[in-house]
């Protein structure tokens, strides 16, 4: 007779209710543990708050000097652009406590109205600066999942998550 082989399971990690009250009670403590969670949350960003507020103030002297040096510099240097740019030959200058840069920032399209862009473009033939871009629905292949199932390249999943939403009670906002 063969002798019985016995599987042996390891604990779980964590502590598993045995009853319905038992998950009740588990249930009640997760919300009581994210309501102090939140409590630390919040005195830490009040702390974060008045730490960044005293070290702004503190910079602010400093920041306004910045400003004021920056723009009296730019003012100086742009009244002299021709002789410290070399007659636009360079776009920088170099002082003895460091230098500075003229740069053009790229071109930039910005446009306001877009239906009215893309109807003057058509209208005007200048339909190469009209953009045409094809994508797969996902919509319509949610909607049609068995039209696409078996598709190369399409696969359409759908997952379950596990929520614990433990009771809460709001204090009312005075307004």
């Amino acid at each position: 007779m063969a002798k019985p082989t016995r599987i042996k399971a390891s604990a779980a990690l964590y502590p598993v209710p045995q009853s319905r009250d038992d998950a009740n009670d588990a249930i009640a403590k997760i919300g009581l543990a994210q309501r102090e969670r939140a409590r630390i949350q919040a005195d830490m960003n009040d702390a974060m708050a008045q730490v960044k507020q005293r070290f702004e103030d503190e910079a602010k002297p400093f920041n306004e000097q910045i400003e004021a040096l920056s723009k009296g510099v730019q003012t100086w240097c742009e009244a002299h652009r021709a002789e410290l740019t070399k007659e636009g030959k360079v776009k920088f200058h170099g002082f003895a406590a460091g230098e500075v840069k003229w740069r053009m920032r790229p071109p930039r399209v910005s446009i306001r109205a877009v239906e009215n862009v893309l109807e003057t473009l058509k209208r005007l033939g200048l339909s190469r600066f009209i953009r045409v871009k094809e994508e797969p629905n996902k919509e319509a292949m949610l909607a049609e999942p068995e039209a696409v199932t078996g598709l190369a390249g399409v696969k359409i999943e759908q997952g379950e998550d596990f929520v614990i939403v433990p009771f809460e009670t709001e204090l009312e906002e005075v307004a």
